[in-house]
């Protein structure tokens, strides 16, 4: 015997956020509890009542822990046409152009460290491990990178830059005064302290301003603003390379502000932070993003990648010169290769992880080349076998660069949480990039001036952080599957 009530049917939607489901699902038991008829339109199917007000289920998740599975990645990729076309505009790859110049300033100027850390040591006699703090305070400091994110959140980007640039050029100038030994005080304040200030402050607005733009592309287009960082490094490293010996070497620190306070003029002029809606009020700690345990797996991994990470660019030339015997012209050219294979190492990658693959997948094996690197570096006593090594390590350590804030962006859904989130993620980040060259400065001083205790804490705090952040990947997918597999019982 039929009923006379019509029959509701829900068409199960084949794409989409899962909340969807459970929006539509919770909209009919509320007309289920209404008295009346289930529908009067004469198809029999559900149109939930206008009227009614949208629920808290209405609003999407603050937090993703979606996962790079290809199933996942294909529907978090998939946009409309206007979204699409709405990446490819003047405004918005002027911001991936603004973002660029923000890196050429602060990690490009710290690129070139390299060439600087034996005229240091020679100039104000102090050792490596020492010298090694000015680079690793510059490289960013510690809890600057949550308090940037946060102010940007609310805001305050203009102000955030402004105050940046001019640390950064502030700190040059004064940099460029250290000439006789006593001055290492000055040195640590200026090149480390403020200028390593300025960094810290921007990094964050440089990665959320070009992350708040883009998604189909996101990674591509860090990976495109990402190579500021190398294009800097070969600009000042050659500017180092050819003046220096020339009109010397506090001429030559001035002439690298020159191009810096001209970048900054132009960033000032095109950055534009893209307008969002700002929570009225938002934590300078956000105590929920650590309650979710890939967040926090992938803040512990990047901590321990870090912390070997970088040190190789510090000593290459000085390792050039001290151990294979090459002339300082030659191990600054190295530094220069390491820079420029650097640009398809870090294009690359970024572009297979937005068409195929996802950037969390691709991190941990280029993290896994940068760890085995580092180990290989053990065996290298050559010109030719140190110049593989550059190019292994340089092309591995670039795409982890790239790829980790993409990584990054993808565990962030709210985009007025960006900021805050990636802030804190790199402030972890900051201490490990702090703390890590100058252990490997001290574990050289403690070898007698080889570098074998280096290159192995090097190698193996990457491998450990590889390890850790494939854990974190495989609870994102199974946390992911199950959600998934919660859904479909729930929507049948």
């Amino acid at each position: 015997m039929s009923s006379s009530i019509p029959q509701a049917t829900l068409a199960r939607p084949d794409v989409g956020p899962p909340w969807e489901t459970a929006v539509v699902i919770r909209q009919i038991k509320v007309s289920l509890s209404e008295p009346g008829p289930l529908n009067s339109s004469p198809t029999g199917r559900f149109t939930p009542p206008a009227s009614r007000a949208a629920s808290a289920l209405d609003t999407p998740p603050r937090y993703s822990s979606d996962s790079d599975d290809l199933e996942d990645f294909k529907s978090e990729k998939t946009t409309t046409p206007s979204q699409e076309k709405s990446e490819h505009t003047l405004q918005v790859w002027l911001q991936v152009f603004a973002s660029f110049l923000l890196l050429v300033n602060s990690y490009g100027y710290y690129s070139s460290f390299g060439a600087f850390q034996s005229h240091w040591q020679t100039t104000i006699q102090h050792s490596p491990a020492d010298i090694s703090w000015t680079g690793s305070l510059q490289l960013s400091l510690p809890f600057v990178g949550a308090i940037s994110g946060r102010l940007m959140d609310q805001g305050y980007f203009r102000s955030l830059l402004v105050t940046g640039c001019l640390l950064q050029l502030v700190g040059i100038v004064v940099t460029s005064f250290v000439e006789r030994p006593g001055q290492f005080a000055q040195l640590l304040m200026a090149q480390g302290m403020v200028q390593g200030l300025g960094n810290g402050i921007l990094f964050t607005p440089c990665v959320t301003l070009v992350s708040l733009y883009f998604k189909r592309y996101r990674a591509f287009a860090l990976g495109v603003s990402s190579c500021g960082a190398l294009v800097g490094g070969v600009i000042f490293t050659m500017v180092a390379r050819e003046l220096a010996f020339k009109i010397g070497h506090p001429w030559t620190i001035r002439v690298m502000g020159f191009v810096v306070l001209f970048n900054c003029a132009v960033i000032l002029a095109i950055a534009k932070h893209k307008a969002i809606e700002k929570p009225l009020s938002a934590p300078w700690f956000d105590s929920e993003s650590w309650k979710d345990a890939t967040y926090v797996l992938f803040a512990v991994g990047i901590f321990f990648v870090g912390w070997g990470l970088n040190f190789a660019s510090f000593f290459i030339a000085s390792y050039g010169t001290n151990i294979i015997g090459l002339e300082p012209t030659e191990s600054l050219l190295l530094l220069l290769i390491m820079n420029a294979v650097g640009v398809p190492g870090r294009l690359a990658p970024a572009l297979l992880a937005d068409l195929y693959c996802g950037s969390f997948n691709l991190l941990i094996p280029f993290a896994v080349g940068v760890g085995v690197a580092l180990l290989g570096w053990l065996g290298v006593h050559s010109e030719r076998s140190y110049m593989a090594f550059v190019v292994l390590y340089g092309v591995c350590a670039n795409a982890v660069q790239t790829l980790l804030p993409s990584a990054l962006a993808g565990l962030t859904a709210d985009p007025a949480k960006m900021g805050v989130r990636t802030g804190m993620a790199f402030t972890v980040l900051s201490i490990a990039c702090l703390s890590g060259p100058p252990i490997a400065g001290a574990l050289i001083a403690l070898d007698g001036g080889q570098y074998r205790y280096a290159q192995t804490f090097g190698g193996l705090s990457v491998l450990g952080g590889a390890c850790v952040l494939g854990v974190a990947r495989w609870l994102q997918t199974r946390s992911s599957r199950t959600a998934a597999s919660d859904e479909k019982e729930t929507a049948y």
